[in-house]
């Protein structure tokens, strides 16, 4: 058994941990992955265009999405959208204390 909240203290170490993806179930069409995101963000310019939707909850910290051209969602704990393939976004934020744990859902919802 696992437990979303659990962050192991190995992937806590240094200053800048690096971002984790883990699949939690993955097959054909669907992809359910826990992401731990401790202060990164999309790079300036970049944006995401997914080919899949894309479901995510935040359940731990603190974020914003930003959906071009301009609108910003700030989330919370519990938190949770849709975001549509191919609707274009970027992470502006994510808190580092507490770290951000999401719940991702992607395939065609």
């Amino acid at each position: 058994m696992k437990n979303l909240f659990h962050i192991p203290a190995s992937d806590l170490s240094g200053t800048e941990a690096p971002e984790i993806f883990e699949a939690l179930i993955k097959t054909p069409g669907l992809l359910v992955e826990r992401i731990i995101s401790r202060g990164q963000v999309t790079p300036e310019g970049e944006w995401y265009d997914q080919e899949l939707d894309e479901w995510v909850a935040l359940i731990s910290g603190h974020a914003m999405i930003r959906f071009e051209p301009d609108e910003r969602i700030e989330l919370a704990p519990g938190d949770y959208l849709l975001i549509p393939a191919h609707r274009r976004h970027r992470v502006e934020y994510t808190s580092v204390d507490p770290a951000c744990i999401w719940l991702a859902i992607h395939g065609n919802l």
